[in-house]
Parts: C-alpha cells; structure tokens; sequence
C-alpha cells in the first residue's frame, strides 16, 4: 500500500491548467461582478485550489464603460490619490474617472479584491480589460462567461 497516496495534491507550474474567459460588463453592478472576477482570477472555482500559487484563469472583460453603480455612487463615491508630494492629494469621483479613464474603475475594484504582495499582482496580470466590445485575444480561443445579472 501507497502510504503517501492520502497526501493533498497541490496544484504547480506542471500541473496547472489555465483558461481564458470573456465577460461582458454591460449593466453589471461593479463591486459584484469584480468579485466574481477575483475569484476566478485566484483559482478558487477549481478543484486543486492552492492558496500559496497562481492557479487561476485569464479573464477578458469588455464593455467596462457601460458598468452600473447603484445609488448615487457615479456622482458621490470619491477616489483618492497621492503622489507622495506636499499639495500631492488629488481626488475625482467614479463618474470623472469613468468619463476619462473607461477601465480603471474596473481594474481598481478587481485589484483592491486580491491578495497583497508578489502573489496578488502575479494574478492580477491576468486580467485584461476593455472599454469597448472588441478584444485582441480571440486567437487564445476564451470562453464567454454567463453571469447572472440578478443580485
């Protein structure tokens, strides 16, 4: 008998199998769908999750300039920045930064949702995101990802 055969598999470089999937941001309420995001950007959809390594998929996300926020969020929710100066603070509303910057509204919410560190931004770099409906990535073959829309 396989004394070690009872040990827990652990995903690694070799084993590891990544897919790519699209999803569509039209009309999605943003913290939800980035949650979603992030989870299968860890790898926690799979069976051979492992939390110490990057196992997760890629994800295409398209149409991130038509994302919903509820309430008054577009006009209220404020984001600051420093840049480490004096005077240095600066701050817009999700409405400004979505008006100049379509994907970084997505992209903020994602990051905030990973782990810190060398692991988190490993993941992270797996994320692509769009502003438009048109994605580069056709040739990696990316599955489209139904979500629901209900909360």
């Amino acid at each position: 008998m396989d004394t070690l055969s009872y040990r827990t598999q652990f995903e690694n470089k070799e084993t590891v199998v990544r897919k790519w999937w699209v999803v569509d941001a039209e009309g999605q309420t943003l913290g939800r769908l980035a949650s979603k995001i992030a989870f299968l950007l860890r790898g926690k959809h799979k069976v051979g999750y492992t939390p110490h390594f990057d196992c997760g998929d890629y994800v295409v996300i398209i149409n991130a300039e038509k994302i919903a926020l509820s309430g008054k969020k577009m006009d209220q929710k404020v984001y600051l920045t420093y840049s480490g100066y004096p005077g240095g603070q600066k701050s817009a509303t999700a409405g400004e930064i979505l008006a100049k910057q379509p994907t970084r509204l997505m992209e903020n919410a994602v990051r905030g949702m990973l782990p810190k560190g060398i692991l988190g931004r490993a993941m992270y770099k797996k994320l692509y995101v769009y502003a438009g409906s048109t994605h580069p990535h056709s040739a990696q073959k990316p599955e489209v990802l139904i979500l629901d829309s209900k909360k």
